[in-house]
């Protein structure tokens, strides 16, 4: 077991692989993740997907079989997609039943073409995981706007749920609200109120978004002032009258999950996200890459302040220099649900070329 990865667990976040490939799987290495580096999880989104279809011939037999019997993209991919998460889900199910549904997921995002679709995004969200038929499958949605509504009813329906596209406070707030009000709903008419929630909170894109043009003093730091300003956040919700008495009834907490925690910037640490924010009862979703960087050389610091320590000082900073940290937000959640959409696109296309014999 690397002693890295181990000490982070054991302060009490659990670690995710945002990657799955079907050679991942084959060959033997997201056991060996499991195995040797404390990995308790698995994220996957459109551009993941996309990459690992159309970077090799592992997908090509299926392809070719699924399209003699389905004559659309979306059906082959899922169908594709289904097989690689159920036997990822199913390497988890220990992890599952030891934390008691608390951890071991794997995720499955809901096509980024119904971002704008309230009720389209709610029917495909209870089909996909009714067929995928892994009680330890998290279905992504994203936290926008019209996003919202349908976390609510999906958490109603009993389907888990992983709110992806967050970026700010605010954002992370109204997400958690989704979530509670479809435990409440559940609560009044009689259910079970244990449904399991993260809340997807994207942080290197922060810095990406302002490289050129913060000074010296200021780069890379925004990302990390956001998560621990959201982590305050989160230690505030389930602190709250509200979340107790959610949990007097017997229902779960959504866990803040740090995602988009590879580092883009070329001359900031290739750990910088994972090492500023560990923090108990969380997740962090790392690429491969990442993974294996902490695994070499991160560092297990003190766990982020349950006030966010310097937080607000950094963002203030930011503010003084001339950032809108809300338009910022904004402008970020709608890049991010068109950057996705285009790797929808892409993944599409990449299918009908197979299928089409080009």
């Amino acid at each position: 077991m690397n002693e890295n990865n181990r000490r982070l667990h054991d302060q009490g976040q659990s670690l995710w692989v945002d990657n799955i490939t079907r050679s991942m799987l084959d060959d033997g290495d997201l056991e060996r993740y499991i195995a040797e580096l404390s990995v308790t999880g698995l994220t996957s989104n459109p551009t993941i997907f996309d990459k690992a279809i159309s970077g090799g011939s592992d997908y090509d037999a299926q392809i070719a079989e699924l399209s003699s019997e389905l004559d659309d993209p979306e059906q082959i991919f899922f169908g594709l997609a289904f097989d690689d998460l159920r036997r990822a889900a199913d390497l988890f199910a220990e992890t599952h039943k030891r934390t008691a549904g608390v951890d071991g997921f794997v995720s499955l995002e809901v096509s980024p073409l119904l971002a704008d679709d309230t009720e389209a995004t709610i029917r495909q969200a209870i089909d996909l995981h009714k067929r995928a038929d892994r009680e330890n499958l998290f279905i992504k949605i994203p936290g926008t706007p019209a996003g919202l509504p349908a976390i609510e009813q999906v958490i109603f329906e009993g389907v888990p749920v992983n709110v992806t596209l967050l970026f700010s406070r605010e954002q992370y707030q109204a997400a958690a609200d989704a979530y509670m009000k479809g435990v409440e709903r559940r609560i009044e008419a009689g259910l079970n109120p244990a449904v399991n929630s993260v809340a997807s909170l994207f942080l290197s894109r922060w810095d990406v978004a302002v490289v050129d043009e913060v000074p010296d003093t200021l780069r890379a730091k925004l990302g990390i002032a956001i998560g621990r300003r959201c982590y305050a956040a989160y230690r505030e919700l389930i602190a709250s009258d509200r979340s107790q008495r959610l949990a007097n009834e017997g229902a779960m907490t959504q866990r803040l999950l740090m995602a988009s925690t590879g580092t883009k910037d070329p001359e900031a640490s290739d750990v910088l996200y994972v090492e500023a924010l560990g923090a108990p009862h969380t997740v962090n979703t790392m690429p491969e890459a990442t993974l294996l960087a902490y695994a070499d050389h991160g560092v297990t610091g003190d766990p982020i302040a349950p006030d966010g320590g310097d937080a607000e000082e950094v963002l203030a900073d930011y503010v003084a220099g001339g950032f809108d940290i809300d338009e910022l937000a904004a402008r970020l959640q709608q890049e991010g649900k068109d950057s996705f959409a285009k790797s929808w696109h892409d993944l599409m296309g990449t299918i009908e070329n197979q299928t089409s014999g080009s």
